[in-house]
């Protein structure tokens, strides 16, 4: 009896294992992780701002959130003309940072679709609301130095969409790209934002991987979670002005990639820009007929959208590369879909950068770290977080 109750033991303890075992291969093979120890300065808004939104066509209403969940929470508003242009901070609770920033209506304009000089390019993706992360790694990478301004001379930054969502500093992350947009333009260089599914899907109100905390935050400000980046949000705005398809140095980056019917249409990449922006705010829903309007943002072939690089025997080296001639691209940089590490597919025409980073607020199993690409001297890196490069 004792033997039979052991070997039953040891049954059940070795299936455990087994299934443990099988559990944990099946989350590292989908890139997945383990979350712990969560930060309890996550629910510390003080000072969580600015949050801006016009009023009528003369008036903004800068406003900020002070105090925490065990206090409990206040807001001031300060109303100032919309034609004035002004300075105001913006602060990351996590290490009681902050930096200034200056807003200027006057300045939210359409970029340009192409560029084609001699800058070198820094290009990552799907930061996820985390500012640490982010500011972390473009200062060990020298895009800007540690008083957070820019030091990459002519350089292109691209952020390659998805930098709102899941993590908790989507206010901070958003501001710090209006300003280095700002500086780098100062110096000679440039910030390209691509408008990724998510950024899509806010300002479309689709806040289903949103942190709960906005949600809250939006309570606060005493307005629907839909304004915080509507029409009459300045950040929403500003993100409404920018492209999802930007051709540089002979580069092509998009968040998701180009399907084959987006390569087959009779559009030029300004004006698929200007169709895709013009639906930013209006939700997909299929039609019996695909109109241009309908492939271009589609779930499932729209730029921003599209995953078929990654999915086995989608595409053909053929149409990857006739989807490039489209725009006489070189390769195509993508987020959008994780990958183990930034890496070249497809004869080195497609890059993948969507890697999993940290999250600023718990840690993870397998740890993670922040990849990137650095194109420079017509040479591909994948670079770390602490600054080494490897040659790709």
């Amino acid at each position: 009896m004792k033997k039979r109750i052991i070997r039953y033991l040891v049954h059940i303890t070795s299936t455990i294992i087994i299934l443990l075992l099988l559990g944990l291969a099946i989350l590292l093979s989908e890139n997945g992780a383990i979350h712990y120890g969560d930060n309890p300065l996550r629910m510390n808004w003080n000072n969580d701002g600015p949050y801006i939104f016009f009023e009528g066509d003369s008036i903004l209403s800068i406003q900020y959130i002070h105090g925490n969940r065990e206090e409990g929470f206040d807001l001031t508003t300060k109303k100032i003309s919309s034609n004035v242009k002004f300075e105001t901070s913006c602060y990351f609770n996590l290490d009681g940072s902050s930096f200034d920033i200056v807003v200027d209506t006057s300045q939210i304009r359409t970029p340009p679709s192409s560029y084609m000089d001699e800058g070198s390019i820094f290009a990552v993706s799907d930061i996820e609301s985390g500012f640490r992360t982010f500011r972390d790694l473009l200062i060990n990478n020298k895009i800007i130095d540690h008083n957070l301004h820019w030091c990459f001379g002519n350089g292109h930054l691209v952020l390659v969409g998805d930098f709102v969502d899941r993590g908790l500093s989507t206010t901070q992350v958003l501001w710090f790209i209006y300003k280095l947009e700002q500086e780098a333009k100062a110096k000679g260089g440039n910030v390209h934002f691509i408008i990724g599914n998510h950024e899509i899907k806010n300002m479309q109100a689709n806040f289903d991987s949103s942190s709960p905390k906005y949600t809250i935050v939006s309570y606060i400000l005493e307005r629907g979670l839909h304004e915080l980046y509507g029409r009459n949000s300045f950040l929403g705005r500003w993100m409404a002005s920018k492209n999802s398809i930007e051709l540089i140095n002979g580069h092509l980056f998009v968040h998701g990639g180009i399907h084959p019917d987006v390569a087959g249409l009779d559009l030029d990449i300004d004006e698929m820009n200007e169709i895709i922006r013009s639906r930013y705010r209006l939700g997909y829903f299929p039609r019996r007929e695909m109109s241009d309007e309908q492939i271009l943002t589609s779930t499932n072939t729209g730029p921003a959208w599209y995953r078929g690089y990654f999915k086995d025997g989608d595409l053909s080296q053929a149409q990857v590369e006739s989807g490039l001639k489209k725009f006489n691209a070189i390769a195509v940089v993508v987020g959008h879909t994780i990958q183990r590490k930034v890496n070249r597919i497809f004869d080195g025409k497609v890059i993948g950068i969507d890697i999993q980073h940290p999250n600023d607020f718990h840690k993870n199993w397998p740890h993670r770290e922040s990849e990137a690409l650095l194109i420079e001297n017509n040479r591909y890196y994948r670079v770390l977080a602490n600054a080494t490069k490897e040659e790709l």
